[in-house]
Protein backbone atom coordinates (compact mmCIF):
# COMPACT_ATOMS: atom_id res chain seq x y z
CA UNK A 1 0.00 0.00 0.00
CA UNK A 2 2.75 2.46 0.93
CA UNK A 3 4.71 1.53 -2.18
CA UNK A 4 1.65 2.10 -4.38
CA UNK A 5 0.87 5.43 -2.73
CA UNK A 6 4.39 6.88 -2.65
CA UNK A 7 3.42 9.20 -5.49
CA UNK A 8 -0.03 10.75 -5.09
CA UNK A 9 -0.72 11.93 -8.63
CA UNK A 10 0.49 9.18 -10.93
CA UNK A 11 -0.59 6.34 -8.65
CA UNK A 12 -3.78 7.91 -7.31
CA UNK A 13 -5.94 5.33 -9.10
CA UNK A 14 -3.92 2.42 -7.68
CA UNK A 15 -4.07 4.04 -4.25
CA UNK A 16 -7.86 4.37 -4.39
CA UNK A 17 -8.35 0.84 -5.71
CA UNK A 18 -6.18 -0.53 -2.92
CA UNK A 19 -8.35 1.40 -0.48
CA UNK A 20 -11.53 -0.24 -1.81
CA UNK A 21 -12.73 2.31 -4.44
CA UNK A 22 -14.35 1.08 -7.64
CA UNK A 23 -11.61 0.81 -10.35
CA UNK A 24 -13.64 2.71 -12.97
CA UNK A 25 -14.33 5.57 -10.57
CA UNK A 26 -10.69 5.60 -9.46
CA UNK A 27 -9.44 5.86 -13.04
CA UNK A 28 -11.96 8.62 -13.82
CA UNK A 29 -10.95 10.70 -10.80
CA UNK A 30 -7.25 10.20 -11.52
CA UNK A 31 -7.65 11.29 -15.15
CA UNK A 32 -9.80 14.25 -14.10
CA UNK A 33 -7.20 15.41 -11.60
CA UNK A 34 -4.47 15.16 -14.22
CA UNK A 35 -6.48 17.20 -16.74
CA UNK A 36 -7.27 19.88 -14.15
CA UNK A 37 -3.63 20.17 -13.09
CA UNK A 38 -2.27 20.32 -16.65
CA UNK A 39 -4.88 22.92 -17.66
CA UNK A 40 -4.59 25.00 -14.48
CA UNK A 41 -0.80 25.20 -14.17
CA UNK A 42 -0.27 27.41 -17.26
CA UNK A 43 -3.27 29.58 -16.34
CA UNK A 44 -1.88 30.31 -12.89
CA UNK A 45 1.67 30.66 -14.18
CA UNK A 46 0.75 33.32 -16.74
CA UNK A 47 -0.46 35.69 -13.99
CA UNK A 48 2.96 35.57 -12.36
CA UNK A 49 4.78 35.73 -15.71
CA UNK A 50 3.15 39.04 -16.60
CA UNK A 51 4.49 40.55 -13.37
CA UNK A 52 7.95 38.99 -13.90
CA UNK A 53 8.18 40.26 -17.46
CA UNK A 54 7.17 43.81 -16.54
CA UNK A 55 9.61 43.96 -13.63
CA UNK A 56 12.40 42.49 -15.77
CA UNK A 57 11.75 45.03 -18.54
CA UNK A 58 11.69 47.83 -15.95
CA UNK A 59 15.12 46.88 -14.62
CA UNK A 60 16.62 46.82 -18.11
CA UNK A 61 15.00 50.16 -19.04
CA UNK A 62 15.87 51.83 -15.71
CA UNK A 63 12.35 52.27 -14.35
CA UNK A 64 10.32 50.87 -11.46
CA UNK A 65 7.64 48.69 -13.02
CA UNK A 66 4.55 47.57 -11.03
CA UNK A 67 5.02 48.47 -7.35
CA UNK A 68 1.73 49.88 -6.06
CA UNK A 69 -0.95 47.16 -6.18
CA UNK A 70 -0.11 44.59 -3.52
CA UNK A 71 3.34 43.85 -2.07
CA UNK A 72 6.01 44.58 -4.70
CA UNK A 73 3.18 45.09 -7.21
CA UNK A 74 2.36 41.36 -7.23
CA UNK A 75 -1.38 41.99 -7.52
CA UNK A 76 -1.02 44.27 -10.56
CA UNK A 77 -1.61 41.36 -12.94
CA UNK A 78 -4.77 40.42 -11.02
CA UNK A 79 -5.98 44.03 -11.30
CA UNK A 80 -5.26 44.01 -15.04
CA UNK A 81 -7.21 40.76 -15.44
CA UNK A 82 -10.18 42.25 -13.59
CA UNK A 83 -9.99 45.32 -15.80
CA UNK A 84 -10.10 43.12 -18.91
CA UNK A 85 -13.16 41.32 -17.54
CA UNK A 86 -15.06 44.55 -16.91
CA UNK A 87 -14.20 46.39 -20.14
CA UNK A 88 -16.84 46.60 -22.86
CA UNK A 89 -16.88 43.69 -25.32
CA UNK A 90 -17.19 45.16 -28.83
CA UNK A 91 -17.81 43.17 -32.01
CA UNK A 92 -17.53 45.07 -35.32
CA UNK A 93 -20.78 45.40 -37.24
CA UNK A 94 -19.49 43.62 -40.34
CA UNK A 95 -17.58 40.88 -38.53
CA UNK A 96 -18.36 37.18 -38.71
CA UNK A 97 -19.55 36.93 -35.11
CA UNK A 98 -19.09 33.19 -34.55
CA UNK A 99 -15.59 32.98 -36.02
CA UNK A 100 -14.62 36.32 -34.46
CA UNK A 101 -15.45 34.96 -30.99
CA UNK A 102 -13.88 31.57 -31.70
CA UNK A 103 -10.38 32.90 -32.48
CA UNK A 104 -9.40 33.90 -28.88
CA UNK A 105 -10.52 30.48 -27.62
CA UNK A 106 -8.34 28.74 -30.21
CA UNK A 107 -5.39 30.97 -29.30
CA UNK A 108 -5.67 30.02 -25.65
CA UNK A 109 -6.54 26.34 -26.09
CA UNK A 110 -3.65 25.58 -28.46
CA UNK A 111 -1.04 26.49 -25.85
CA UNK A 112 -2.78 24.54 -23.08
CA UNK A 113 -2.96 21.43 -25.29
CA UNK A 114 0.84 21.39 -25.68
CA UNK A 115 1.24 20.95 -21.92
CA UNK A 116 -0.43 17.53 -22.15
CA UNK A 117 2.80 15.90 -23.41
CA UNK A 118 5.38 17.79 -21.33
CA UNK A 119 7.16 15.50 -18.82
CA UNK A 120 7.56 17.25 -15.46
CA UNK A 121 9.25 14.41 -13.54
CA UNK A 122 10.02 10.73 -14.21
CA UNK A 123 6.47 9.99 -13.02
CA UNK A 124 4.47 13.11 -13.87
CA UNK A 125 3.42 13.56 -17.49
CA UNK A 126 -0.05 14.26 -18.81
CA UNK A 127 0.19 11.77 -21.67
CA UNK A 128 3.44 10.09 -22.66
CA UNK A 129 2.69 9.84 -26.36
CA UNK A 130 5.09 7.84 -28.52
CA UNK A 131 4.68 10.64 -31.11
CA UNK A 132 4.94 13.54 -28.64
CA UNK A 133 7.12 15.65 -30.98
CA UNK A 134 4.69 15.12 -33.85
CA UNK A 135 1.83 16.08 -31.53
CA UNK A 136 3.63 19.29 -30.56
CA UNK A 137 4.23 20.24 -34.19
CA UNK A 138 0.64 19.46 -35.16
CA UNK A 139 -0.97 21.34 -32.28
CA UNK A 140 1.47 24.26 -32.58
CA UNK A 141 0.59 24.72 -36.25
CA UNK A 142 -3.03 25.47 -35.26
CA UNK A 143 -1.72 28.84 -34.06
CA UNK A 144 -1.53 29.95 -37.68
CA UNK A 145 -5.22 29.13 -38.06
CA UNK A 146 -6.30 31.36 -35.15
CA UNK A 147 -4.33 34.27 -36.62
CA UNK A 148 -5.96 33.91 -40.03
CA UNK A 149 -9.40 33.42 -38.48
CA UNK A 150 -9.04 36.50 -36.26
CA UNK A 151 -7.76 38.73 -39.06
CA UNK A 152 -10.30 37.66 -41.67
CA UNK A 153 -13.37 37.66 -39.41
CA UNK A 154 -12.66 41.18 -38.07
CA UNK A 155 -13.72 42.84 -41.36
CA UNK A 156 -10.78 45.23 -41.01
CA UNK A 157 -8.17 45.71 -43.72
CA UNK A 158 -5.37 46.33 -41.21
CA UNK A 159 -6.28 43.17 -39.29
CA UNK A 160 -6.33 41.19 -42.54
CA UNK A 161 -2.96 42.55 -43.69
CA UNK A 162 -1.53 41.85 -40.24
CA UNK A 163 -2.83 38.28 -40.44
CA UNK A 164 -1.20 37.76 -43.86
CA UNK A 165 2.12 39.04 -42.56
CA UNK A 166 1.91 36.93 -39.41
CA UNK A 167 0.98 33.77 -41.32
CA UNK A 168 3.97 34.26 -43.63
CA UNK A 169 6.27 34.56 -40.62
CA UNK A 170 4.79 31.63 -38.68
CA UNK A 171 4.75 29.20 -41.59
CA UNK A 172 8.26 30.18 -42.69
CA UNK A 173 9.92 29.70 -39.31
CA UNK A 174 8.22 26.35 -38.74
CA UNK A 175 10.59 24.87 -41.35
CA UNK A 176 13.90 25.39 -39.45
CA UNK A 177 12.15 24.65 -36.14
CA UNK A 178 10.99 21.22 -37.33
CA UNK A 179 14.41 20.47 -38.81
CA UNK A 180 16.02 21.36 -35.48
CA UNK A 181 13.59 19.01 -33.72
CA UNK A 182 14.99 16.13 -35.78
CA UNK A 183 18.27 16.31 -33.83
CA UNK A 184 16.93 15.25 -30.40
CA UNK A 185 14.65 12.72 -32.12
CA UNK A 186 17.61 11.13 -33.93
CA UNK A 187 19.80 11.11 -30.84
CA UNK A 188 17.13 9.63 -28.56
CA UNK A 189 15.71 7.30 -31.20
CA UNK A 190 12.20 8.27 -30.14
CA UNK A 191 9.59 11.01 -30.58
CA UNK A 192 8.37 10.63 -27.00
CA UNK A 193 9.34 13.66 -24.92
CA UNK A 194 9.76 11.46 -21.87
CA UNK A 195 12.17 9.19 -23.78
CA UNK A 196 14.10 12.22 -25.07
CA UNK A 197 14.42 13.51 -21.51
CA UNK A 198 15.59 10.14 -20.18
CA UNK A 199 18.15 9.86 -23.00
CA UNK A 200 19.83 13.06 -21.70
CA UNK A 201 20.65 11.54 -18.33
CA UNK A 202 24.32 11.32 -19.24
CA UNK A 203 24.66 14.39 -21.48
CA UNK A 204 22.37 17.24 -22.46
CA UNK A 205 21.80 17.63 -26.18
CA UNK A 206 22.80 21.29 -26.11
CA UNK A 207 26.43 20.15 -25.78
CA UNK A 208 26.18 17.68 -28.66
CA UNK A 209 24.36 20.09 -30.99
CA UNK A 210 24.47 23.75 -29.90
CA UNK A 211 23.47 24.82 -33.42
CA UNK A 212 20.24 22.84 -33.26
CA UNK A 213 19.52 24.50 -29.92
CA UNK A 214 20.10 27.99 -31.37
CA UNK A 215 17.99 27.26 -34.45
CA UNK A 216 15.13 25.95 -32.29
CA UNK A 217 15.45 28.91 -29.91
CA UNK A 218 15.50 31.58 -32.65
CA UNK A 219 12.71 29.93 -34.65
CA UNK A 220 10.48 29.89 -31.59
CA UNK A 221 11.19 33.57 -30.95
CA UNK A 222 9.68 34.17 -34.37
CA UNK A 223 6.85 31.69 -33.73
CA UNK A 224 5.84 33.51 -30.55
CA UNK A 225 6.06 36.94 -32.23
CA UNK A 226 8.56 38.29 -29.72
CA UNK A 227 11.19 40.93 -30.50
CA UNK A 228 13.07 41.22 -32.75
CA UNK A 229 10.41 39.28 -34.71
CA UNK A 230 7.39 41.18 -33.36
CA UNK A 231 6.02 42.13 -36.78
CA UNK A 232 2.66 40.98 -35.41
CA UNK A 233 2.52 44.19 -33.36
CA UNK A 234 3.96 46.63 -35.88
CA UNK A 235 2.00 49.64 -34.60
CA UNK A 236 3.59 52.09 -37.02
CA UNK A 237 2.41 50.02 -40.00
CA UNK A 238 -0.57 47.90 -38.95
CA UNK A 239 -2.01 49.68 -35.89
CA UNK A 240 -1.81 46.48 -33.78
CA UNK A 241 -1.93 43.58 -36.20
CA UNK A 242 -4.53 40.86 -36.61
CA UNK A 243 -6.19 41.43 -33.20
CA UNK A 244 -6.83 45.17 -33.54
CA UNK A 245 -10.64 44.79 -33.36
CA UNK A 246 -10.64 42.74 -30.15
CA UNK A 247 -11.38 44.33 -26.79
CA UNK A 248 -12.05 43.34 -23.21
CA UNK A 249 -11.60 39.75 -22.15
CA UNK A 250 -11.18 38.46 -25.72
CA UNK A 251 -8.15 40.71 -26.15
CA UNK A 252 -6.95 39.50 -22.75
CA UNK A 253 -7.14 35.89 -23.97
CA UNK A 254 -4.86 36.74 -26.89
CA UNK A 255 -2.38 38.35 -24.51
CA UNK A 256 -2.55 35.47 -22.01
CA UNK A 257 -2.04 33.02 -24.87
CA UNK A 258 1.07 34.92 -25.97
CA UNK A 259 2.60 34.90 -22.49
CA UNK A 260 1.77 31.21 -22.07
CA UNK A 261 3.23 30.42 -25.49
CA UNK A 262 6.54 32.04 -24.60
CA UNK A 263 6.76 30.14 -21.31
CA UNK A 264 5.72 26.88 -23.01
CA UNK A 265 8.49 27.32 -25.59
CA UNK A 266 10.97 27.81 -22.74
CA UNK A 267 9.74 24.57 -21.11
CA UNK A 268 10.04 22.67 -24.41
CA UNK A 269 13.56 24.01 -24.96
CA UNK A 270 14.53 22.81 -21.49
CA UNK A 271 13.00 19.38 -22.14
CA UNK A 272 14.53 18.86 -25.59
CA UNK A 273 18.01 20.29 -25.11
CA UNK A 274 18.69 20.87 -21.38
CA UNK A 275 17.77 17.51 -19.91
CA UNK A 276 14.28 18.45 -18.72
CA UNK A 277 13.69 17.12 -15.22
CA UNK A 278 17.11 15.44 -14.96
CA UNK A 279 19.20 16.44 -11.95
CA UNK A 280 20.92 15.09 -8.81
CA UNK A 281 18.67 12.88 -6.71
CA UNK A 282 15.71 12.93 -9.09
CA UNK A 283 15.61 9.14 -9.34
CA UNK A 284 15.29 8.84 -5.56
CA UNK A 285 12.96 11.85 -5.15
CA UNK A 286 10.98 12.29 -8.41
CA UNK A 287 9.36 15.52 -7.17
CA UNK A 288 12.76 17.22 -7.57
CA UNK A 289 12.11 17.07 -11.32
CA UNK A 290 9.69 19.99 -10.95
CA UNK A 291 12.49 22.07 -9.42
CA UNK A 292 15.11 21.20 -12.03
CA UNK A 293 12.73 21.71 -14.94
CA UNK A 294 11.61 25.03 -13.45
CA UNK A 295 15.16 26.32 -13.05
CA UNK A 296 16.14 25.39 -16.61
CA UNK A 297 12.93 26.86 -17.96
CA UNK A 298 13.48 30.16 -16.17
CA UNK A 299 17.03 30.39 -17.57
CA UNK A 300 15.66 30.08 -21.13
CA UNK A 301 12.72 32.38 -20.35
CA UNK A 302 14.94 35.16 -19.01
CA UNK A 303 17.16 34.87 -22.10
CA UNK A 304 14.06 35.47 -24.23
CA UNK A 305 13.09 38.47 -22.09
CA UNK A 306 16.60 39.91 -22.39
CA UNK A 307 16.45 39.71 -26.19
CA UNK A 308 12.95 41.19 -26.27
CA UNK A 309 13.95 44.26 -24.28
CA UNK A 310 17.32 44.95 -25.91
CA UNK A 311 17.09 44.09 -29.63
CA UNK A 312 15.21 46.38 -32.04
CA UNK A 313 12.51 45.12 -34.40
CA UNK A 314 13.46 43.79 -37.83
CA UNK A 315 11.72 44.75 -41.05
CA UNK A 316 9.49 42.11 -42.62
CA UNK A 317 11.85 41.65 -45.59
CA UNK A 318 14.78 41.16 -43.20
CA UNK A 319 12.79 38.60 -41.22
CA UNK A 320 11.94 36.55 -44.30
CA UNK A 321 15.40 36.82 -45.84
CA UNK A 322 17.00 35.72 -42.58
CA UNK A 323 14.81 32.63 -42.52
CA UNK A 324 14.93 31.43 -46.12
CA UNK A 325 18.48 32.49 -46.94
CA UNK A 326 20.16 31.61 -43.64
CA UNK A 327 18.11 29.62 -41.11
CA UNK A 328 16.67 27.02 -43.49
CA UNK A 329 19.95 26.21 -45.32
CA UNK A 330 21.82 26.12 -42.00
CA UNK A 331 19.28 23.78 -40.41
CA UNK A 332 19.46 21.40 -43.38
CA UNK A 333 23.26 21.31 -43.16
CA UNK A 334 23.14 20.71 -39.40
CA UNK A 335 20.74 17.77 -39.78
CA UNK A 336 22.81 16.16 -42.55
CA UNK A 337 26.14 16.61 -40.74
CA UNK A 338 24.68 15.41 -37.45
CA UNK A 339 23.19 12.29 -39.06
CA UNK A 340 26.48 11.54 -40.83
CA UNK A 341 28.55 11.94 -37.67
CA UNK A 342 26.13 9.81 -35.63
CA UNK A 343 26.46 7.08 -38.25
CA UNK A 344 30.24 7.31 -38.09
CA UNK A 345 30.35 7.17 -34.27
CA UNK A 346 28.03 4.15 -34.29
CA UNK A 347 30.26 2.35 -36.82
CA UNK A 348 33.36 3.12 -34.74
CA UNK A 349 31.72 1.94 -31.52
CA UNK A 350 31.67 5.43 -29.98
CA UNK A 351 27.91 5.54 -29.50
CA UNK A 352 26.84 5.51 -25.83
CA UNK A 353 26.02 2.10 -24.40
CA UNK A 354 23.95 3.57 -21.58
CA UNK A 355 21.99 6.82 -21.85
CA UNK A 356 22.51 7.81 -18.22
CA UNK A 357 26.29 7.30 -18.20
CA UNK A 358 28.31 10.52 -18.64
CA UNK A 359 31.56 8.74 -19.63
CA UNK A 360 29.75 6.58 -22.18
CA UNK A 361 28.18 9.66 -23.81
CA UNK A 362 31.40 11.70 -23.90
CA UNK A 363 33.07 10.32 -27.11
CA UNK A 364 30.00 10.82 -29.31
CA UNK A 365 29.30 14.23 -27.78
CA UNK A 366 32.85 15.41 -28.54
CA UNK A 367 32.60 14.26 -32.17
CA UNK A 368 29.21 15.93 -32.66
CA UNK A 369 30.38 19.12 -30.96
CA UNK A 370 33.44 19.31 -33.22
CA UNK A 371 31.13 18.92 -36.21
CA UNK A 372 29.01 21.84 -34.97
CA UNK A 373 32.11 23.97 -34.40
CA UNK A 374 33.28 23.23 -37.95
CA UNK A 375 29.91 24.37 -39.33
CA UNK A 376 30.09 27.54 -37.21
CA UNK A 377 33.60 28.29 -38.54
CA UNK A 378 32.46 27.87 -42.15
CA UNK A 379 29.36 30.02 -41.62
CA UNK A 380 31.32 32.81 -39.92
CA UNK A 381 33.86 32.78 -42.76
CA UNK A 382 31.06 33.03 -45.33
CA UNK A 383 29.48 35.93 -43.44
CA UNK A 384 32.85 37.70 -43.24
CA UNK A 385 33.47 37.27 -46.97
CA UNK A 386 29.96 38.47 -47.78
CA UNK A 387 30.47 41.53 -45.58
CA UNK A 388 33.82 42.29 -47.21
CA UNK A 389 32.30 42.07 -50.70
CA UNK A 390 29.45 44.36 -49.69
CA UNK A 391 31.86 46.86 -48.16
CA UNK A 392 34.05 46.90 -51.31
CA UNK A 393 30.97 47.36 -53.47
CA UNK A 394 29.80 50.28 -51.31
CA UNK A 395 33.26 51.88 -51.43
CA UNK A 396 33.38 51.50 -55.24
CA UNK A 397 29.93 53.08 -55.57
CA UNK A 398 30.97 55.96 -53.31
CA UNK A 399 34.18 56.53 -55.31
CA UNK A 400 32.21 56.51 -58.58
CA UNK A 401 29.79 59.06 -57.12
CA UNK A 402 32.68 61.32 -56.06
CA UNK A 403 34.19 61.20 -59.55
CA UNK A 404 30.87 62.00 -61.15
CA UNK A 405 30.21 64.88 -58.75
CA UNK A 406 33.54 66.35 -57.49
CA UNK A 407 33.46 68.32 -54.26
CA UNK A 408 32.90 72.03 -54.87
CA UNK A 409 31.70 71.56 -58.46
CA UNK A 410 28.36 73.20 -59.29
CA UNK A 411 25.50 70.77 -59.65
CA UNK A 412 24.41 70.22 -63.25
CA UNK A 413 20.92 70.69 -64.56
Amino acid sequence: MEQQCRDLINTLAACMVAGGTDPNLANLLSALLGVVLVATLPLVTVILLIWVERKFAARIQDRLGPNRVGPFGLLQSVADALKMLTKEDITPAGADRFIFNLAPIIAFAVVVLIWAVIPFTPLHVGSDLSVGILYFVGVGSIGAVKVMVAGWSSNNKYALLGAFRTIAQLVSYEVPMILALLIPVMMAGSMSMQDITRAQGGMWYIFASPLAFLIFFISNLAETGRAPFDLIEAESELVAGYNIEYSGFKFGMFMAGEFMHVFTVAVLTAVLFLGGWWGPGVEQIPALGFVYLGLKTMAVYFAMLLIRNTVPRFRIDQVMNFNWKFMVPLSIVVVLVQAFLMRITTSLGLAPNEAGDFVSNLPQTIVLLLGNLAIIAVVLNMIRNRGRQQRLADEAAAAHSDLAHPAGAPAGD
